[in-house]
């Protein structure tokens, strides 16, 4: 079964590669322009987008309980062609996340919530990012919950303690956008500088994941910014493929390009401000292209 889990996981790898940058990503449609090096992006997102669990009573009862009516920021990302496990890794995340609060001041940690990351946990293999590979892990695809809670905390203008980027690009969020999650390495961490609770809803739907906060006051408009600093083109490398008919190739992952954005955010107060918080530099490298050939 294993074996058939690793052909599986590798064909699927194929069309990941195909799709990495002809899906929209995350809450908005994005790409990468194809214009010179340092090209200024944005993207706006708003609280107020249509959430898939309207009149959902376990959610209701959990805002009059903690009194936090108010619906902070919210974020979706679809998950194109998921690998493996992914999508019911995510599911399972999404599951347990749902329902969690936040008191003021607290700390949220993605890690000492959800992980560890293992098969006593429910989890299963899914995708993981290896440097310049894409390889099967348990709880692989869990990185999907980090980066939808980054952008729904950054857009409900919450601080946040730690965030670490992915080494490949990923087809769900914009590059800047994305967190990975490692137990015991890597975190995502968010620390609630509001006033009152904020209670965490999240939930599948369709392969997409839905993340949202919320709380009493709503926040600032805060919208993204990035600008590309530098590209790296993919290359080819070759393997030799005695099983194919002579003469001919065949493609085992089509590689991505690498690039290296600076992000940061505005914050729009109602009484005019306009506040620019610097989010850093995120890097990811480039993946080969493989290509197998027959016998000469």
């Amino acid at each position: 079964m294993r074996l058939i889990h690793i052909l599986a996981f590798l064909l699927a790898c194929l069309l990941l590669g195909w799709l990495w940058w002809e899906h929209p990503k995350g809450g908005q449609a994005f790409s990468l322009p194809s214009g010179p090096s340092r090209d200024k992006l944005e993207e706006s997102s708003s609280a107020e987008e249509a959430l898939p669990w309207a009149g959902n009573r376990d959610l209701e009862e959990f805002l009059r309980k903690y009194n936090t009516p108010v619906l902070l920021a919210s974020y979706h990302a679809s998950l194109p062609d998921p690998i493996l496990w992914e999508a019911y890794n995510v599911a399972l995340a999404a599951d347990r996340l749902a329902g969690t609060v936040v008191q003021p001041g607290e700390i949220f940690s993605q890690n000492r919530l959800l992980g560890p990351y293992t098969k006593e946990r429910g989890y299963r293999e899914g995708p993981m990012y290896a440097g310049n590979k894409i390889i099967p892990s348990e709880g692989g695809g869990v990185c999907k919950v980090a980066s939808v809670l980054y952008n729904v905390a950054i857009l409900a203008n919450l601080e946040i303690i730690e965030r670490h980027p992915h080494s490949l690009t990923v087809p769900y969020v914009p590059p800047g956008q994305d967190a990975t999650v490692v137990y015991g390495k890597y975190d995502f961490r968010f620390r609630n500088n509001t006033s009152s609770p904020i209670v965490i809803w999240a939930d599948t739907y369709n392969d997409t994941l839905y993340i949202a906060f919320y709380g009493r006051e709503k926040p600032p408009k805060v919208t993204w910014h990035h600008e590309t600093l530098e590209k790296k083109k993919t290359w080819t490398e070759y393997r030799n493929n005695p099983a194919l008919p002579p003469g001919t190739e065949r493609v085992v992952f089509p590689g991505q390009d690498g690039v290296t954005v600076h992000s940061w955010i505005t914050i729009e107060y109602p009484d005019g401000r306009v506040i620019r918080k610097d989010l850093g530099i995120s890097r990811y490298q480039p993946s080969p292209c493989l290509v197998e050939r027959g016998p000469s």
